[in-house]
């Protein structure tokens, strides 16, 4: 089923010595050159200091001499660290074994399908197309042809095929910016139409049927830094072969004042060739859909009268359109999830019939219309996915078998009059498959697109599935995966991954190079807390603003289940997460230092008060609040990792890192933490922190920036939790 949720709503080792003392030393002592200031200011009745403020000035000659200072110290602590370089050897080693790996496919009504390819000497995604599934393929474009003054490092961020699939819109980005360059490219010819439209973070280019024209979005600002760049931007049509200029407004605050929409919402536009309808969308992080609608023919109109389709309290998440009825994904009056149908023509969420109730334990996890029927999974726990399908008239639902049992399902198809439909499965030990079902002889058949691959090194792996008690009683998923070798004798190196946030699941998934983690005793542990949406709807909800504690609790609690059953001890155990996880292993370290060997998170968010202060940050209320609330601000102040840091606290060894061209989470987040980390430890471990000026927030990395990066998280952790040592290396 197509997805209407909003473009905005946002988100290794082998055996290893231990480093010698000199570099565990380094990066451990304050560095006082940071400039600080004496900020106290008073928020919702409380005296806030926030001595490193200066820090968020990326543009001051000083600060910008402290980033670089902390970045090339960081570097060479960290290349110096004995097994990092065998680490990204043994990465280059795994992608050569696979001789193409494709991504990020677009599959048109005519079965023209559009994908990125990457190989083993590719450092990112190619964009080819071929006809058909066994098609031969043909390369459209490849991002190291394109060249900027600066030399900058472009990807392809945006790939838009028209319905008939013979123009394809292709967006560009440098540098992991996330800012997209958009061009036109003749599918036949190869020809590339002169046009440029830049500043297109959120384009989501959306074509209309003449293969003409499409709709997209265009930023107001190409400063990174400017902090309102994200606001009010606007939805325009442009016809190919136009200036840019002379697009149309469509669809923004300014331009449709009647609709009562926020500055810092984003809207777009998304013709749907299934129903003939426009529909208009506004949202942020918020999931609840805030929608209107248009017939076509109103295009013609000097100004389209929308019309309304969804309000935030009708809390419909997704929806799927046919030529008579819409299908509504919503977790209103049911937690775990439903389905509704409402007439298209007279759409009424409230009247809406319901087609697939709330599962009774499992969570509903997405569904896919086809000429055959209305197919749809269930989760339990986040770990383990049901398929099954009902036809349109009802009855009762059939249950169909999977080639293996998947712990990651997810479903794509044509929309409701074609057959096919995919079914892209995977576990923590089980590669990406990608298959189709086949409805009339109840069968799947294997159409995995990128090469298979062998990894007999993971042929012993174990996955074990527990549920752990939090500090309220709360049941937390914990998943668990290591070699069978493995013993408990409270001495593995544990590393844990989490995230928590946007009701967003850690589904299981392969990676073989974060799989060295389990070589010589380490245990890879996923924590699935509160504010993902593992459980549900309400699993999200327990971990968001006022209740956001309950997230790093839950590691907390994770942790010491671990220790309880002689997994491990805290000098053995490593926490890890990105971006809003920033939040989760920052508060957990800060409030148990003692549990934990070593911290590291990525392009964190790590001063979430100041959160509002960010291009990206307005977007981003519903999900953390806002400090112009009294009740929020606190909640803010609370999930504040950088205002909870006390001096003289023994901290672990902390590996922070940052992007400079990270459109989503500004360098001086993690910057503002490392350097009040640096001044308050009183452990002398390190407190390293690495800027990367040529990255963003790893949307858009090159292959080696990817392998770089996880081997510095690896190499660091295992260092710090002792790489195996225990009995259990080889």
């Amino acid at each position: 089923m197509p997805s209407y949720r909003l473009p905005a709503r946002l988100c290794l080792a082998a055996c290893l010595l231990l480093a010698p003392e000199s570099l565990l030393l380094a990066g451990s002592k304050a560095n006082m050159d940071a400039p600080s200031s004496k900020v106290v200011e008073t928020l919702c009745g409380q005296e806030v200091a926030d001595p490193y403020r200066p820090l968020e000035n990326l543009k001051d000659p000083e600060v910008a001499a402290w980033y670089q200072r902390e970045s090339d110290q960081a570097r060479e602590v960290l290349d110096a660290i004995p097994g990092r370089n065998e680490l990204i050897a043994r990465m280059h080693e795994f992608d050569k074994r696979r001789p193409e790996k494709i991504f990020d496919l677009s599959i048109t009504d005519d079965d023209g399908y559009f994908y990125l390819k990457q190989t083993p000497a590719d450092e990112t995604g190619k964009l080819f197309f071929r006809q058909g599934y066994k098609g031969r393929e043909r390369l459209l474009f490849d991002p190291a042809t394109y060249k900027s003054k600066s030399g900058e490092t472009f990807v392809i961020s945006e790939v838009a095929p028209s319905i008939d699939g013979s123009k394809v819109v292709i967006g560009l980005s440098p540098n992991g910016s996330e800012d997209a360059i958009l061009f036109i490219m003749e599918v036949s010819t190869g020809r590339i139409y002169p046009e440029r439209i830049d500043r297109g973070r959120f384009a989501s280019p959306s074509w209309l049927p003449d293969g003409k024209s499409f709709f997209y979005n265009r930023m107001n600002s190409a400063d990174p830094q400017d902090k309102d760049r994200q606001k009010d931007t606007r939805v325009w049509l442009h016809r190919v072969g136009a200036n840019p200029a002379t697009d149309r407004e469509i669809f923004s605050r300014t331009h449709n004042p009647e609709l009562s929409i926020r500055a810092e919402d984003i809207p777009s536009v998304v013709y749907d060739k299934k129903s003939r309808r426009l529909f208009a969308f506004v949202g942020s992080v918020d999931p609840r859909i805030t929608a209107w609608y248009a017939p076509l023919e109103s295009l013609k109109k000097p100004a389209i009268a929308w019309k309304t389709l969804f309000h935030p309290e009708d809390e419909v998440y997704d929806f799927s359109p046919t030529q008579s009825d819409l299908y509504l994904f919503t977790p209103k009056n049911a937690p775990r999830f439903k389905v509704l149908k409402t007439p298209i023509d007279r759409p009424d969420p409230a009247t809406a019939v319901t087609i697939i109730p709330e599962p009774k334990e499992a969570t509903l996890s997405g569904i896919a219309l086809t000429n055959q029927g209305i197919f749809y999974s269930e989760s339990i726990n986040g770990v383990h996915e049901d398929l099954f399908r009902l036809g349109y008239d009802g009855g009762k639902p059939d249950k169909i078998e999977t080639p293996f049992e998947a712990g990651t399902l997810a479903l794509t198809s044509k929309g409701f009059d074609k057959p096919e439909l995919w079914a892209v499965m995977a576990g923590w030990d089980h590669d990406f498959r990608r298959f189709r079902y086949d409805s009339r002889n109840r069968h799947f058949i294997d159409e995995t697109l990128s090469s298979k691959a062998s990894y007999p090194e993971y042929g012993n792996l174990e996955v074990r599935e527990v549920m752990v008690p939090s500090h309220d009683g709360v049941r937390v998923p914990l998943s668990l995966v290591y070699n069978r070798t493995m013993t408990r004798n409270g001495k593995n190196p544990v590393l844990i991954y989490g995230y928590g946030a946007y009701g967003n699941a850690i589904t299981p998934f392969f990676s073989p190079s974060l799989l060295l983690w389990t070589h010589n005793g380490g245990i890879l542990a996923v924590a699935h807390v509160r504010g993902g949406g593992e459980l549900g709807d309400d699993w999200h909800k327990a971990g968001q603003k006022t209740t956001k504690p309950n997230t790093w609790k839950d590691l907390i609690a994770c942790a010491e289940y671990l220790v309880k059953e002689n997994y491990t001890s805290p000098k053995h155990i490593a926490i890890n997460a990105a971006s809003a996880g920033g939040i989760l292993v920052g508060r957990a370290m800060t409030e148990r230092p003692d549990l934990f060997a070593a911290v590291m998170p990525q392009v964190g968010v790590l001063n979430a008060l100041r959160g509002e202060q960010s291009p990206n940050g307005p977007v981003n209320v519903p999900e953390f609040g806002t400090a112009s609330d009294p009740v929020e601000c606190k909640a803010l102040i609370e999930m504040d990792a950088y205002l909870k840091i006390r001096d003289g606290v023994s901290y672990p060894a902390t590996l922070i890192t940052a992007g400079m061209n990270d459109p989503r989470v500004p360098a001086w987040q993690p910057g503002k933490f490392a350097a009040r980390l640096q001044e308050a430890t009183a452990s002398q471990k390190p407190v390293l922190f690495f800027t990367d000026y040529k990255a963003g927030h790893g949307i858009g990395d090159t292959k080696t920036k990817q392998y770089e990066s996880l081997a510095d998280m690896l190499s660091f952790g295992l260092w710090q939790t002792g790489g195996g040592e225990g009995g259990n290396r080889k």
